[in-house]
């Protein structure tokens, strides 16, 4: 054998012992001391860490429905029942009972152990209805009273714990919605579509500062509410009173409404407006009493308002049968622009905002725009109905 040949052979076998001794060395690092020396060389993949981060967001969702889903609750409206008299061709006039069937119409979640759910007004607006609170347990019970906020969209519900066998009610941990940002993920549940319960939602926080209408027309009550989440989580028709929760937990909002027409466009009361209400209830057994006006309106953007020569400010759209502002003389397409002096716009938070810094029985001086002139009417506030 030639001798560069020899030389060759015995590089080959060099190189071979030497890989042998690294891999049962690292072996052996990896078996006593959990030193992986080839992980120095290759680490592990990008993708890995994405999914171990996709993992880990998952179990985020995870606990936060393990931890709060015991605390929602679906509420349910029963008709009442009446005697009626129905006509067939084949069996002449017969009686029979019509009403008392019972349907799940929207959501909620516990705020104390002693029987305390909180969830929008419009849910149990009507009170010729009885209304039920079902846990995610099957167990339910009667709502034994129930007390309306309509200027928030915010009603508790007072039920009897001791009616479900025993079952002790989880508060959920109320959080701060002072400090909400753009972009912060979220999570809602509730009775979707008024027949699925516990639905699990997710999502991110779409816009702050949202206004929208609140309340119906048709029940006496509409007003604005000028300080909503917008959340692209869906939120569906029955979810309305159902929390709308951080990555901890912790309630921000209750979900009240979806923008028709819209996809993944849904908003939520701030958490931090029920807390001071629900404080007022707990201390007083009612809520707080609230200036009252009694109109709805479309706040005018600038650009809105430059275009049809009018002042920036709140343009009704319908005036509440009886309420103050139809007892001052306040008509349907008038524009308000200014109360007491102030004048009105998104960034100053709205009429609403205004109004809610006057207590019942204010009067307020309204500078209105209506025909191409500037009026001034003096209204004197109400107190919000129930």
């Amino acid at each position: 054998m030639k001798r560069s040949s020899f030389h060759k052979l015995l590089i080959g076998i060099a190189i071979f012992v030497v890989v042998v001794v690294a891999v049962s060395a690292g072996a052996v690092a990896d078996r006593l001391f959990e030193f992986k020396p080839l992980d120095l060389l290759f680490p592990k993949s990008t993708s890995l860490n994405l999914q171990q981060r996709v993992v880990t967001e998952n179990n985020d969702v995870i606990d936060v429905v393990k931890k709060v889903g015991p605390s929602v609750v679906t509420v349910s409206a029963q008709t009442p029942k009446q005697n009626v008299i129905q006509f067939s061709p084949f069996g002449g006039f017969t009686q029979g009972v019509q009403g008392g069937t019972q349907q799940d119409i929207g959501s909620g979640f516990v705020v104390s152990a002693d029987g305390l759910i909180v969830t929008n007004k419009h849910v149990v607006a009507d009170t010729t209805l009885s209304y039920k609170v079902s846990t995610s347990d099957g167990k339910t019970y009667d709502a034994s009273q129930i007390n309306r906020d309509p200027n928030n969209d915010i009603a508790v519900i007072k039920i009897d714990p001791s009616a479900g066998s025993g079952r002790v009610l989880t508060p959920v941990e109320l959080g701060d919605s002072s400090n909400l940002q753009v972009g912060q993920y979220v999570i809602a549940i509730g009775t979707a579509l008024g027949e699925f319960r516990n639905t699990v939602t997710t999502g991110v926080i779409s816009g702050l500062g949202r206004g929208i209408d609140a309340g119906d027309s048709l029940q006496g009550y509409v007003e604005r509410l000028d300080d909503v989440i917008q959340t692209d989580a869906a939120i569906n028709p029955g979810n309305s009173g159902g929390p709308l929760l951080n990555s901890v937990g912790q309630v921000i909002g209750i979900n009240v409404a979806v923008a028709q027409g819209a996809n993944n466009i849904g908003f939520s009361i701030p958490i931090n407006i029920v807390k001071d209400d629900l404080s007022a209830f707990q201390a007083t057994g009612k809520f707080p009493s609230k200036a009252y006006l009694g109109v709805e309106y479309q706040m005018l953007t600038q650009q809105v308002a430059l275009l049809n020569q009018v002042p920036q400010g709140a343009d009704v759209v319908t005036v509440i049968a009886g309420s103050p502002a139809e007892k001052a003389g306040i008509q349907v397409g008038d524009v308000i622009y200014k109360i007491d002096g102030t004048t009105l716009n998104d960034a100053s938070g709205g009429m609403s905002k205004v109004v809610a810094t006057k207590k019942p029985g204010d009067t307020i001086s309204l500078d209105i725009w209506r025909n191409g002139a500037s009026i001034n009417i003096k209204v004197i506030l109400s107190e919000s109905p129930q």
